[in-house]
Parts: structure tokens; C-alpha cells; sequence
């Protein structure tokens, strides 16, 4: 990741990291992902699955998705094709910014990545039908631990910037964060 540029977002840990790309007439080429470059970053994440969501129609809302302790994920996540609005919301109890959130365009012609460490929850809606997003993980999937809040909970009012969303069933009847029973804290990504 050559000439990488990192920048921290407003929630602790919460970042964006910008490839470079090289271009000519053929296209481009990109080091997408470099584990040490990460590292002189101060990125230490080691992952281990890769995950993809191919998303139909624009207006496809997913999340807010995270995975309870024992085993919280870390991610990075970034668009192959399309765009996306992406949040990020921070469900520690115990952090001074606890259900704040941030969102961003992730798009393939930005070609942003984000990076959350554990203790956030993580949602997005297309903005663009054919949306392809590509996910790193740093634990594996677990049935038992997999939750969701719900994606309009007006507690968090997140500003999604659309009335008619494309929802899974799961999402559209996720508990609220008030009934959740997440469990993240600030000691996993200390």
C-alpha cells in the first residue's frame, strides 16, 4: 500500500484509508490490502475472512449489524461496485461517545476503505443498484453472537436520506437499542 493516506474519524479507532492507485491506459493497479503497511499505521488487525455483499436494487439497507463478546469483529470495509452511505455507530456503554455515529460515501470511484475496530456497529444503505461491498474480518461469524439494531431506531437517528428502504426481514424487525441486549465495551479495542 504505497503512499497509503490513513485518517482518523471522529469515533476512536474509526478510520479511513486511501490506496494508491496506479493509472495508465489499461486501467489501474492497486495494493488493496498490505498487513504491514497496516502495522506502521498502527493497524494491528490480523483477518482472517473475507466476506461480499452483492446488493440489487439502490435504497438496500443493511444493518446496524455487529457481533456480541466473546467475540466482537473488527472490519474493513470497502466497495468493488456502486456506492454506499456507510455508518458507523459506536455501541460501547461505556464510551464517552456512545450512540454517536459518522457515515461516509464508500464508493469504487473513491476507493475508500473503513476501518472499525470492534465495540461499533456497522450499517449501510446502496446508492446505486449492482452494489458489490467487500468486508474483512478479523473473527469468524458465529451464529450465537451475530445482532442487529434496528436500522430507523430514532434514538440513534441515523440520516439515512431515504424513505422507502430495500430491508431483509431480520433488519426490519431488529430489536431497538433500548431492548438490544449488546454487550460491547471500550476494553476490546483498547
Amino acid at each position: 500500500m504505497a503512499g497509503v493516506k490513513i485518517t482518523e474519524l471522529e469515533l476512536a479507532g474509526v478510520k479511513v484509508i486511501e490506496p494508491t492507485y496506479f493509472e495508465d491506459n489499461r486501467g489501474y493497479s492497486a495494493e488493496a490490502y498490505n498487513n504491514r503497511t497496516l502495522r506502521e499505521y498502527g493497524i494491528n488487525t490480523k483477518f482472517v475472512v473475507d466476506y461480499i455483499c452483492f446488493n440489487k436494487e439502490a435504497g438496500t439497507i443493511r444493518g446496524i449489524h455487529f457481533q456480541n463478546n466473546p467475540h466482537p469483529q473488527v472490519k474493513l470495509v470497502r466497495v468493488l461496485h456502486g456506492e454506499i452511505l456507510d455508518f458507523v455507530v459506536d455501541l460501547r456503554k461505556d464510551s464517552p461517545t456512545y450512540k454517536k455515529w459518522t457515515s461516509m460515501i464508500v464508493s469504487e470511484e473513491n476507493r475508500k476503505q473503513l476501518y472499525l475496530p470492534s465495540g461499533y456497529g456497522h450499517a449501510y444503505v446502496t446508492r446505486e443498484p449492482g452494489t458489490v461491498v467487500l468486508y474483512k474480518f478479523d473473527d469468524y461469524y458465529d451464529r450465537r453472537l451475530v445482532r442487529a439494531v434496528r436500522w430507523n431506531d430514532p434514538e440513534l437517528g441515523l440520516d439515512w436520506n431515504i424513505n422507502d428502504p430495500v430491508l431483509s426481514a431480520s433488519d426490519s424487525r431488529a430489536p431497538f437499542l433500548r431492548e438490544s441486549d449488546v454487550n460491547l465495551t471500550m476494553e476490546e479495542n483498547a
